[in-house]
């Protein structure tokens, strides 16, 4: 069995069409998973199956919208995989609640820094299948857009790492 780390894109963590993690929980083990923990309300699932990585998000997905009514996005990495992409940080420097990952199903496209848009301070690098952004003065008031990012969904490195802790990675 291999154990996974499902992201979930745009998760309503209030109002209406909230998604409460007990509710994800057994959607996941209803799907056949195992050792299902979700970390704060934000999507985070940590699982074990015997599925592939694309499975695993396939029947999450499938899931998620027959609740929701409508696609919800997933990605799906190993806590290798993240321990990878954490180690890959450009940011070292960075404060942890500063700096953030946006996952991303394949590889940022090569013109992906040329379109970001309200660039104010922000630093913004590339990696395997990882968008990373710095802000250095925090997220509050930035109007940074990352057009590549739109797929992807974003975890701050606190996550991450707690994330990778639970995987066991």
């Amino acid at each position: 069995m291999t154990t996974y780390i499902a992201l979930l894109r745009a998760v309503n963590v209030g109002g209406t069409g909230k998604l409460p993690m007990a509710e994800l929980r057994a959607m996941c083990e209803a799907a056949g998973f195992e050792d299902v923990r979700t970390y704060i309300a934000s999507g985070n699932v940590v699982l074990r199956s015997k599925l592939s990585a694309q499975r695993v998000r396939a029947a999450l997905e499938e899931k998620l919208q027959a609740y929701a009514g409508k696609p919800v996005g997933v990605v799906v990495r190993t806590g290798a995989d993240l321990r990878r992409a954490l180690e890959a940080n450009p940011f070292k420097q960075a404060a942890p609640n500063r700096a953030v990952l946006i996952f991303l199903d394949d590889a940022p496209p090569a013109d992906a820094l040329a379109a970001v848009k309200h660039r104010n301070g922000e630093e913004i690098a590339l990696g395997e299948r990882e968008i990373y952004v710095h802000y250095g003065d925090g997220m509050a008031d930035s109007k940074l857009m990352i057009p590549a990012a739109k797929a992807g969904t974003a975890r701050n490195l606190n996550t991450v790492a707690k994330l990778i802790e639970m995987a066991g990675a």
